[in-house]
């Protein structure tokens, strides 16, 4: 792969990521910290919790693509106590705020977009975390992991648009 075509394929993955945080994000506008912690359907589900999900995920990621596996949990031995950890990233907490929640997502995305453009290699892969939704023998690359993210970030702005239709009619497209 060339130089310019690997300028073309970053650019791009850039182009989709952002794309898809800003869907996400806007679900968000104009809201209270309340409103941004309220449940709305019958799903565990709020807009903060799903910017605080999204943030934690594509930190994990991230740092899966520089370090490997070791930087992710291994879902197969959670215990109670790490579950409960895990669910709780889906809800606002007492003391948080929805400027708060989105600038921890605002600092983890441009330090993913910092490492998509600095990143050597796209191609450099690694063994997949033990997780039982995981080939136990599987390896993603940089890419495929970038292109993982940009999909988990559009499927939860897809939960968070009808999380805020539910909340107060407001949509982010149509």
């Amino acid at each position: 792969m060339n130089a310019t075509t690997n300028d073309t394929e970053r650019a791009d993955l850039l182009e989709v990521l952002a794309n898809q945080r800003h869907f996400l994000r806007f679900t968000t506008r104009d809201l209270t910290d309340e409103e941004a912690g309220r449940r709305t359907t019958a799903s565990e589900l709020c807009l903060g919790g799903l910017i605080k999900h999204v943030t934690s995920v594509e930190r994990s990621w991230v740092a899966f693509i520089l370090n490997g596996p070791s930087a992710m949990p291994d879902f197969t031995a959670m215990t109670e106590a790490d579950q409960a950890e895990y669910a709780a990233a889906f809800r606002m907490q007492p003391g948080e705020t929805l400027a708060g929640v989105l600038a921890e997502y605002d600092e983890v995305a441009r330090r993913t977009d910092e490492l998509v453009a600095a990143l050597p290699d796209l191609n450099a892969a690694h063994p997949l975390p033990k997780a039982p939704w995981f080939d136990g023998d599987a390896h993603w690359s940089a890419r495929r992991v970038l292109m993982h993210i940009a999909g988990e970030t559009a499927q939860h702005a897809g939960h968070a648009d009808i999380i805020r239709e539910s909340l107060d009619g407001a949509k982010s497209m149509g």
